[in-house]
């Protein structure tokens, strides 16, 4: 991994944790000295990170960390969900057996205990081994910015962690169980049951703001 790379890297991890606040303005050299990399990398990842809409740049006033609504959150899942059965497929069809031994143990690391942070970075990783196993370099570039976003989304408006967090080790567990046993359709059901418990999240949002305001 370059060091363009890294800073895209740790600037998506910062923006999915709310590290970097949503609505919040930033400069270049303040994500400099939060990532730890120079000029080049940095501005360089914020100019690909601002084609995903997990930056937008203003010239003379800086960088601002986009805010999420649920539309935008439920408007990303509807790419999302296709993208991810087309993903899944190609797993279970192309996974060679380095993928598979990784995809198992991951599986049996999901079955533990985690905190919000843990959990987070744990779904990070499924993800990262499922693109990996489809072998298809531009399926990174159209699912991790969804992911990420859709992540940062759920972190700001979990309310019972540990109730959520148990909910969703068992939809990824069965997303990974479905492509250890190289099983196209049993993935893509369960990558789709997984969308749908996001889709039902965010609407659940909806519904608490709505009840705040009455």
């Amino acid at each position: 991994m370059n060091q363009s790379e890294q800073a895209v890297a740790a600037l998506q991890r910062l923006i999915e944790q709310g590290e970097l606040r949503p609505g919040s303005m930033v400069s270049e050299r303040g994500l400099m000295a939060a990532t730890g990399l120079g000029r080049t990398p940095v501005r360089e990842a914020i100019q690909r990170l601002a084609l995903n809409h997990m930056l937008r740049i203003h010239p003379n006033k800086g960088i601002e960390i986009p805010a999420i609504s649920v539309e935008d959150q439920l408007s990303g899942l509807e790419v999302r969900r296709a993208v991810e059965v087309l993903a899944v497929g190609l797993a279970c069809r192309r996974a060679t057996e380095k993928d598979i031994a990784a995809i198992a143990a991951l599986k049996a690391t999901l079955a533990g205990g985690f905190d919000l942070h843990g959990y987070s970075e744990t779904v990070r990783e499924t993800h990262a081994l499922i693109i990996q196993a489809a072998h298809n370099p531009y399926l990174e570039a159209l699912m991790v910015p969804l992911q990420t976003l859709s992540r940062r989304f759920w972190i700001m408006h979990v309310r019972d962690e540990q109730a959520e967090i148990a909910h969703g080790k068992r939809l990824h567990r069965d997303i990974l169980q479905a492509i250890l046993l190289r099983d196209p359709d049993g993935a893509g059901a369960a990558s789709i049951a997984l969308n749908s418990y996001l889709v039902e999240f965010a609407l659940s949002v909806v519904s608490r703001m709505a009840a705040s305001h009455s």
